[in-house]
């Protein structure tokens, strides 16, 4: 499976950005996605997770209520809408499938295919 993750930018503070991820297997409608984030010189962190049928989703408190995760099994696709950036939200961003796990999970290790990342950089 390939993930091929996209939408990443330059947005000044309390702007918006629209992530997706395209996974290349048709397995991806079976399993739960996540997004990860990691920052410089930190470790990669949870921001976001949804299950299977895109019915239940989990968050990071840094992030909750301005993120929102959504998928398209139709499409093989797994989005993340990004609003009220802060500078504190710039970092690579890692879409990440498990084939094993339907609902969402929070840890990496739980994850089994990663996308090569999309950089987000917010301007204060």
């Amino acid at each position: 499976v390939q993930l091929q993750a996209s939408g990443g930018g330059l947005v000044q503070a309390g702007g918006s950005l629209r992530l997706s991820c395209r996974a290349s297997s048709r397995a991806f409608t079976i399993y739960a996605m996540g997004w990860f984030r990691q920052a410089p010189g930190k470790e990669r962190e949870f921001a976001a997770a949804i299950d299977r049928t895109g019915g239940t989703t989990s968050y990071a408190d840094s992030v909750k209520g301005r993120f929102a995760i959504s998928r398209d099994n139709t499409k093989n696709t797994v989005y993340l809408q990004m609003n009220s950036l802060r500078p504190e939200d710039t970092a690579v961003y890692y879409c990440a499938l498990s084939v094993v796990h339907t609902m969402p999970v929070l840890t990496t290790d739980m994850y089994d295919y990663w996308g090569q990342g999309t950089q987000v950089t917010v301007s204060s």
